[in-house]
């Protein structure tokens, strides 16, 4: 398997300075930022954008207002450094809806800022109200999507297809393995909590490989062992258990965002 942390420290000052700039241009603390898509993942190719995502919050007298402002922050895409987030009120009331996004991106291994200490909060708060059933359908529907030009077909495909596909995959059977823990982001913990024949995960560690050392769009050849994996395991997502969260979620997640306000 491939080092997790793959950002350099040159790019690691260049995501620094810009995060600094969104905190003085939009008036925003950082709850946490965090490196979300493939190099969080662990299947980063040559040319793989650097995906920055962060949680913020604002002033109290922002959220004051009879108007609502705009939830989320995102800048275009320059010199493959990708940057958008969410706001807390945001982030919040998705993570009541069992949302998979804020899970990940609570989970990566990557980390441009050291968390705020209300992310463990919010942690707690996210395996309570956990619906593996929801975030199932979810990452089904994702794997449906991604697979859904070329799992049918037998030509070859580029590796970032086949993972955009897999990954789902893992995560639905990770989940039906161990029921009631949030699936980690990370593929490497993913395949170490499937319980994998070591053929598949030296094919799951092949495809790593040749992502590793090719860019993004180069074909590469088709695993029948890993394609018919995948089909079984976004057909199971309806298998998975229904879980309702507690009944005081809604006041947990008001209290946390309450307690932001009071002490910004």
């Amino acid at each position: 398997m491939i080092n997790i942390d793959t950002i350099a420290p040159a790019v690691r000052a260049e995501v620094e300075t810009r995060l600094a700039g969104i905190e003085a241009s939009e008036g925003v603390r950082f709850l946490l930022a965090i490196e979300s898509g493939s190099r969080a993942w662990g299947f980063p190719s040559p040319d793989s954008d650097y995906d920055i995502r962060f949680v913020y919050v604002r002033e109290r007298e922002w959220y004051l207002g009879l108007t609502p402002g705009r939830d989320v922050i995102e800048q275009p895409i320059v010199d493959e450094i990708d940057l958008n987030g969410w706001d807390i009120r945001k982030a919040l009331n998705l993570l009541l809806k069992s949302n998979a996004t804020l899970g990940e991106w609570m989970d990566s291994p990557i980390r441009y800022r050291p968390d705020d200490p209300v992310v463990a909060r919010i942690k707690a708060l996210a395996d309570a109200v956990l619906n593996p059933r929801a975030l199932g359908h979810h990452y089904r529907n994702v794997g449906i999507n991604a697979a859904a030009r070329w799992l049918s077909e037998d030509g070859p495909v580029p590796a970032k297809k086949y993972f955009y596909a897999l990954r789902p995959a893992l995560v639905i059977r990770h989940m039906r393995l161990n029921p009631g823990v949030r699936p980690p982001m990370n593929l490497q913990q993913l395949v170490a909590g499937c319980d994998l024949s070591a053929d598949m995960i030296s094919q799951i560690d092949s495809l790593v490989q040749a992502k590793s050392e090719t860019r993004e769009k180069e074909l590469g050849a088709r695993l029948t062992d890993v394609d018919s994996f995948i089909r079984y395991e976004l057909d199971q997502a309806d298998a998975l258990p229904v879980q309702d969260g507690p009944p005081d979620a809604i006041a947990t997640a008001t209290a946390i965002f309450r307690d932001l306000l009071h002490a910004g």
